[in-house]
């Protein structure tokens, strides 16, 4: 990912623009996203060995390599220190229904901790189509109430990525994918993440797995996935284990982490997102391999004191 000045002043003013008018709608082709930046950013956790986070690192405590070879950090913060961009992806599909409302207490709890005035959260939910409940604010009572109504159903929400051709099924991939790519901008100095609320099935969807990943990455939006799978009688299907396995792997290739609310509390897993979002770093380096030729640069922090232990994204797409 690289910048131009230019390019930052244009990724601004259109960031300006979407919030004044509704955005066009998202291409349904899965052509790669293109962010031109002049910073590689990278938010990462760091956990010692008793598994707690650690949140007193200063620049001069890691080091940062991308292919193997050194790179100048240019840019070290805090998470603390950074507003949050938070959204709310939820599975609204007959699956997931009851989990749903089963845990609606939870998800405002989760919100009321996280969002303060300076941060801001958003609402989407999706089964066919992929709907806005709610845009950007840092009112959780604004946006519980969207989501009571839209349950209620009787009130038609704005669509984020019309597609007529969907007939019926589950857009799971389509709806991180709008998430990301239409509501996680290249705004610099901003946390951001999509906590993803599914049992990970998509049978819909005109963007693949990895268009989804790659939407994330462009955008430096973590994944947070919160799975419930619901159990059959006869055990877990193939379908079940492939939802699992395409929600770990959104979460591990954007940074964040994957839970199953299925032997779990959700109370207690959105406490931990919470704490992890309170507990990052952000870095920013200019790239020695300024080529923006598409290839996937690995990218790798390391912590200079022992028993530290890092989690991030592998990488991104230098596009």
């Amino acid at each position: 990912m690289r910048f131009s000045l230019s390019g930052i002043l244009a990724a601004l003013a259109a960031t300006v623009l979407l919030t004044a008018q509704d955005p066009p709608a998202a291409p349904n082709s899965a052509a790669p996203i293109k962010v031109d930046v002049s910073l590689v950013n990278v938010a990462f956790i760091v956990r010692d060995s008793a598994g707690l986070l650690n949140r007193d690192l200063t620049k001069e405590d890691i080091e940062v390599y991308e292919d193997g070879v050194k790179q100048e950090v240019k840019f070290f913060s805090r998470s603390s220190d950074l507003p949050l961009r938070l959204v709310l992806v939820v599975d609204s599909s007959d699956s997931q229904d009851k989990f749903n409302k089963q845990h609606k207490r939870d998800i405002e709890v989760f919100l009321k901790n996280a969002v303060t005035l300076r941060d801001r959260a958003a609402l989407i939910c999706f089964g066919n189509h992929i709907r806005l409940v709610n845009d950007f604010t840092s009112s959780v009572p604004e946006i519980m109430e969207s989501f009571r109504r839209f349950d209620k159903g009787g009130q038609r929400f704005r669509e984020l990525d019309m597609d007529d051709t969907r007939s019926g099924g589950t857009a799971l991939f389509d709806a991180v994918y709008a998430a990301a790519f239409r509501k996680m901008g290249p705004v610099p100095g901003e946390r951001k993440a999509i906590v993803l609320f599914s049992d990970g099935e998509d049978n819909s969807s005109a963007h693949d797995l990895l268009d989804a990943i790659e939407a994330a990455q462009a955008t430096d939006s973590l994944i947070y996935t919160v799975r419930y799978t619901e159990p059959h009688r006869f055990g877990l299907t193939a379908r079940n284990l492939y939802g699992m396995r395409e929600m770990d792997r959104l979460a591990r290739e954007t940074g964040g982490a994957a839970f199953d609310a299925s032997k779990h509390e959700v109370s207690e897993l959105l406490t931990q997102v919470g704490e992890e979002l309170r507990s990052m770093y952000d870095i920013g380096y200019s790239s020695t391999s300024p080529v923006p030729d598409g290839t996937f640069r690995k990218v790798q922090i390391r912590v200079k004191h022992p028993g530290m232990r890092v989690r991030t994204k592998p990488g991104y797409f230098a596009r």
